[in-house]
């Protein structure tokens, strides 16, 4: 297999809880997820990583009444259950996605897959020009071992690839900048209860205009037709959860195999 995307996912979010299950014109944000994902020309199969705390039960029934494959591993060293999960079938290329980006475009995906060098471990939006929401990294699975087994601080198990951001000398990283010009300032995610009002806005949009399968360059033509919509959620800043495990940073025990 050669790109094998694992979608993270969990209902245990401090400031908008299960908001992976929150519903989006019939389905949950993590079915939109998925079902967008699924839309690549390249992806070999999803796979969705949730946690084995009980709060995750029904993503874990969700998920396989989908006929999807799950994995439920370690909920605060998500380094850890990502790379259990892809070892189960060692692809090439592992591909990061999260649950909480119901507007992910499987175009932009496409996209960075053919824009890869070959000489390149890891490629993902690094200079923040894809808007929050569209986030994607894609990566060589030898390079997620290497991650794995070398990754010693808790930011570093919590967000999977902070170990490769934060040893560029040994890793060939690839910066992928979109068609779509600097979006860096727009927020598509959901991450607060005024991110699933702006996402529900959306999907209520294109629903209505029997628009099913839309992308981002629809999304801002969208917005500038309606520019008050880009308020609702204007006053969050970008990578919160990032900022504060950087701010409580520790060195963790080394991972075994």
């Amino acid at each position: 297999m050669r790109y094998l995307v694992i979608i993270q996912a969990r209902c245990g979010s401090s400031r908008l809880p299960a908001k992976v299950l929150k519903d989006l014109c019939g389905k949950t944000a993590l079915e939109r997820v998925i079902e967008r994902v699924q839309q690549s020309k390249y992806v070999d199969e999803v796979m969705v990583a949730t946690t084995i705390n009980k709060e995750d039960i029904p993503i874990v029934k969700l998920v396989s009444s989908l006929g999807i494959r799950v994995f439920a591993g370690s909920s605060g060293d998500v380094l850890d259950r990502y790379y259990q999960a892809a070892k189960l079938i060692q692809p090439e290329y592992v591909i990061r996605v999260t649950a909480d980006c119901p507007v992910f475009d499987a175009e932009l995906l496409d996209d960075a897959i053919e824009k890869m060098r070959p000489e390149s471990d890891y490629m993902a939006a690094v200079s923040e020009t894809l808007a929050d929401g569209l986030d994607l990294e894609i990566m060589r699975f030898d390079v997620l071992k290497t991650t794995w087994k070398e990754a010693r601080l808790a930011s570093e198990r919590e967000h999977v690839t902070m170990y490769i951001k934060n040893h560029k000398e040994k890793f060939a990283i690839q910066d992928y900048k979109s068609n779509l010009g600097n979006l860096h300032n727009e927020r598509w995610t959901i991450d607060e209860p005024e991110d699933y009002i702006f996402i529900k806005t959306l999907y209520e949009y294109f629903w209505n205009k029997k628009i099913y399968k839309f992308h981002s360059a629809d999304i801002l033509k969208a917005l500038d037709e309606n520019p008050s919509w880009r308020d609702i959620n204007s006053q969050f800043i970008r990578n919160e959860g990032l900022l504060i495990s950087l701010k409580n940073d520790k060195i963790v025990d080394r991972i075994e195999e």
